[in-house]
């Protein structure tokens, strides 16, 4: 099992702190965002990581962490440079993952109950991807799920005006390497970037993906 740290983005909502280096680096609790990220990923039992770097001060996220080995972990850089989107960011990370499975982590993010116990129910499970949800106030800033009648996740939409649920992508994601399969199939958007939504939607439509629901 790997895992993959997306450290790109501008953070345009968080300036001006981000005038002077990335979002993910922000401290929280004296700690960078995105260490929390790397940790919990480590905690997981993940020893192998890649860190995706955009354009904003990606010399500053080397030098915080370096070759990883002051956390316990070996760190590959992968370099994106404009964001493209997260299906983009993951579809570099190809010859990094090679034939195992890993873990997709947005480096802004920090959550309570950790992924360790979602990452056994992934391989447990014999999943070919799995998605975690979170009930948000304001899901139009999200990825958002909609669901049928039985409860079963039938759609992913990127941001809606309209959002069909208020269960919002959290930005963690359990993958197989068949996920760059379907990346290959891909179209940009309306906003010219490559939605992870658009391919978690493919897989839900073929019938592969077996996307797990967080209450």
């Amino acid at each position: 099992m790997k895992g993959v740290i997306l450290h790109g983005g501008v953070g345009t909502r968080l300036r001006p702190l981000t005038f002077s280096g990335p979002k993910q680096l922000i401290p929280v609790a004296n700690k960078p965002v995105s260490q929390y990220v790397l940790e919990d990923l480590r905690d997981s039992g993940i020893r192998e990581v890649a860190i995706v770097l955009g354009e904003t001060f990606p010399e500053l996220v080397r030098e915080h962490y370096g070759d990883g080995s002051k956390f316990g972990v070996k760190i590959t850089y992968v370099y994106q440079g404009r964001p493209l989107g997260i299906a983009h960011a993951i579809s570099l990370c190809k010859d990094f993952v090679g034939d195992d499975r890993f873990v997709v982590y947005l480096g802004d993010n920090i959550l309570q109950n950790r992924i360790k116990s979602y990452l056994r129910d992934f391989v447990d499970g014999d999943y070919d991807a799995m998605i975690l949800l979170k009930e948000v106030e304001n899901p139009t800033r999200f990825g958002v799920a909609e669901f049928d009648e039985d409860g079963r996740l039938a759609r992913l939409v990127e941001k809606p005006k309209v959002p069909p649920s208020k269960y919002a992508l959290v930005g963690v994601y359990f993958l197989t390497p068949l996920i760059f399969d379907m990346i290959r199939r891909l179209k940009p958007s309306c906003r010219g970037e490559y939605e992870i939504t658009d391919v978690l939607q493919m897989l839900i439509g073929d019938s592969i993906g077996k996307p797990y629901r967080m209450e």
